[in-house]
């Protein structure tokens, strides 16, 4: 019996992806052999990896100015790769940080130059984002990092700040293709694949290719954008049955609808919990500031840390794992990215409803 799994990443997939993954894994596409056991040149991976960058693209209505990336690494990569790319020596740059990771990725930054950071934090805890128009632009940055959701923290961006001609940067690990969004006001968008995609081990990048064209050439080739671009993410081998499982995820999300579908779903999900939250206040709290609360990674408290415990090694008898907070912050944590179904978080309200009830 599988679990309902609230896990934050590598989180849980698809069943129709594994499904057809198990199907498939000894003999793909009629070869006689796994997907990977397949040369990654061979027709019958390049029509994979082809199929799922042309998946992304439909989904989110990439414009074509902007061009699909496969990148192996986590977002750690990335948090490295973007200023070294596009920060030239003793150019202003800014990090908007209302979260954990981005303030990894502002630890990166500072080795290559001086970033301007602007911060949410207040006595060390995040428990919003930034307000339509509270953030100024430094109008000669070389371009502007947020990240959309913290998944640690529990916020999210649901109005993106307006940067200008200054390029915007954004991590979308945790979010992407969970909600809609305007690919075209962004010069890059970057997503680890173990939240809403796939497997972790490859990286999706959405680029602008003016902008992937303005990078530095006097860095390795193999952390150039332009590289990736040049050679359609095939420079060297990528992590083909990651990708294969991408593609799976990516088909998945087609059958269902589309973005619009998922993001219908999600608001659901997050709507039943904050609800719960807001209605048993007196038991359960919820940090973070309405309008900052996130579709992905609902996080509460209980009254102590070991209601907390009792929480959640009662709900794994139950059935549900992944619930427990960050080490760093602790509490409660759940995660609702696309897998994860709205009868699925109902069974964890009614959980939550009764835990309240027996040790309130």
């Amino acid at each position: 019996m599988r679990v309902l799994n609230f896990s934050p990443g590598p989180a849980a997939l698809p069943l129709q992806a594994l499904e057809q993954a198990r199907d498939e894994l000894l003999d793909f596409a009629g070869t006689g052999m796994s997907v990977m056991e397949q040369s990654h040149r061979g027709k019958e991976y390049e029509a994979v990896q082809a199929e799922a960058m042309v998946l992304i693209k439909e989904l989110l209505a990439v414009p074509d100015s902007h061009e699909v990336l496969l990148i192996q690494g986590g977002a750690h990569l990335q948090f490295a790769m973007v200023p070294m790319n596009f920060l030239f020596p003793n150019a202003p740059v800014d990090y908007l940080v209302t979260g954990m990771w981005g303030e990894r990725a502002v630890e990166e930054v500072r080795l290559m130059g001086a970033p301007r950071v602007l911060s949410t934090a207040k006595d060390g805890k995040f428990t919003r984002v930034f307000e339509p128009g509270e953030v100024e632009v430094n109008p000669d940055a070389a371009y502007v990092h947020l990240t959309s959701n913290e998944t640690v923290d529990g916020v999210q961006f649901h109005a993106f700040p307006d940067t200008g001609s200054v390029p915007a940067i954004c991590d979308m690990s945790s979010d992407f293709l969970g909600r809609g969004i305007d690919v075209g006001r962004f010069g890059l968008i970057y997503a680890g694949a173990q939240k809403n995609l796939g497997p972790s081990g490859i990286v999706i990048v959405i680029a602008s290719k003016e902008l992937v064209g303005k990078g530095r050439q006097d860095i390795p080739k193999v952390l150039r954008y332009s590289t990736y671009l040049a050679n359609k993410s095939m420079y060297n081998t990528p992590p083909t049955f990651t990708v294969y499982l991408v593609r799976n995820v990516l088909r998945w999300a087609k059958s269902v609808g589309g973005v619009a579908q998922l993001e219908a779903w999600n608001r659901v999900k997050a709507a039943t919990l904050y609800t719960l939250l807001d209605r048993m206040a007196d038991f359960y709290r919820a940090p973070v500031e309405v309008p900052s609360r996130s579709l992905m990674n609902v996080v509460f408290r209980l009254p102590t840390p070991a209601l907390d415990e009792k929480f959640v090694a009662e709900a794994k008898v139950a059935g549900m794992v992944g619930l427990k907070g960050h080490r760093a912050v602790g509490g409660i944590r759940a995660s609702l990215y696309n897998a994860v179904t709205v009868d699925q978080v109902k069974t964890l309200a009614s959980f939550m409803e009764h835990f309240a009830k027996v040790n309130g």
